[in-house]
């Protein structure tokens, strides 16, 4: 199965045919990926109202064509950069006679329109969201990916007992994760693996460094991988030996809030009462003020974007069915420790669909 690239395209030109212009300019390598298919780190995309062509350097022609070649690119036309892009630009958009270009207004630097305006006078039009707000709903063949992607992520979460242990350090325990990720199939982590043990725990982002774990020990575990492009994240938590009370509590407070948050999480309701809910059971057990960050974010091609489920999300911002997030509410004290859990969903007309299903239980080594 691949994705349908033509009906990504032909929606993207719906859109700003629908605001008047008569060309449009994607310059966000992530949109040109979910467009086409070309995961680079260069590239412009230009569409007409007949045509699509996407503009490459010498690195990345022969790689297009490799895709053309095994059917993996969508229906653009690949034109060779031999200069500058910015003149490559000019040229497509001359013989294209546009009058009314839109542009990514999310993606391009004011210094980057001043030079195409310099180049290509034209009545240059500012749009937002025009390909994020079609990733915002997954497809068959993002959510076929997604779901293998959180089943082989469940799977490295379920080995952590196996290397969480005292006195290893921060770093020799992410080094395991991290290569568990890529022998499970993922092409590279999503992000920096975080493993914060003890007094690193209650910093919610905290890197791995030389600290050995030590008995008593709260160990905050949160990873993730991409694959074939798209990025999952989990995070667990470990207990060291026995813990105090007040860390067993601090946990359990945390595991309640994420049940709640999944049993909010449902098309039709808001990103604001999903955070709520998980927000509410931490303000009845006096950890309000340490619940410092939203409730999930969106996953896909990026392991960061739409929707936010934040206390800070606009009431509009409703969860719609085919939507992927995360639910991770955590609660962190200096002096205590803290603790985040966190699994991927997809939202759905009766719930949340999980992705992620390795055991939550306190892990106890």
């Amino acid at each position: 199965m691949i994705p349908d690239w033509k009906a990504r395209l032909e929606a993207l030109r719906a859109r700003w045919v629908a605001q008047g212009c008569d060309a449009c300019v994607i310059s966000s390598h992530t949109n040109i990926h979910y467009l086409t298919g070309l995961d680079a780190s260069a590239g412009l995309l230009v569409q007409g109202v007949d045509q699509s062509w996407i503009l490459l350097d010498g690195r990345y022609t022969t790689v297009a064509h490799e895709l053309r070649a095994t059917g993996s690119l969508g229906p653009v036309t690949v034109e060779p950069v031999a200069g500058r892009y910015d003149d490559a630009l000019r040229e497509t958009l001359v013989r294209l006679g546009t009058r009314r270009p839109a542009f990514e207004a999310d993606h391009t630097t004011v210094a980057t329109l001043t030079r195409w305006q310099g180049l290509y006078p034209a009545d240059w039009q500012a749009a937002s969201g025009m390909v994020e707000d079609r990733r915002l709903r997954k497809d068959a063949y993002e959510l076929g990916v997604l779901r293998r992607a959180g089943a082989l992520l469940s799977q490295v979460a379920d080995r952590l007992p196996a290397w969480v242990a005292a006195g290893r350090s921060e770093r020799e325990v992410a080094a395991d994760i991290d290569r568990a990720l890529l022998q499970a199939g993922f092409a590279k982590p999503a992000f920096d693996t975080i493993v914060a043990s003890g007094p690193n725990s209650a910093r919610p982002h905290a890197h791995p460094g030389e600290r050995r774990l030590g008995a008593g020990d709260l160990v905050v575990l949160d990873f993730g991988g991409v694959l074939d492009g798209y990025c999952v994240d989990l995070t667990r938590v470990a207990a060291v030996g026995l813990v105090s009370p007040g860390a067993e509590a601090l946990y359990a407070a945390v595991r309640r809030a994420h049940a709640a948050a999944l049993d909010t999480v449902r098309a039709g309701v808001s990103a604001e009462r999903v955070d709520a809910a998980a927000r509410q059971v931490l303000e009845d057990e006096g950890l309000g003020a340490a619940f410092v960050h939203g409730t999930g974010h969106g996953l896909g091609l990026e392991v960061h974007e739409a929707p936010r489920v934040s206390r800070l999300s606009p009431p509009d911002e409703v969860l719609d069915a085919g939507m992927v997030c995360t639910v991770e509410p955590g609660a962190y004290v200096p002096g205590l420790g803290g603790a985040r859990l966190e699994d991927d969903v997809v939202v759905t007309d009766k719930g949340a669909e999980q992705l992620t299903t390795a055991s939550r239980d306190l892990i106890r080594v």
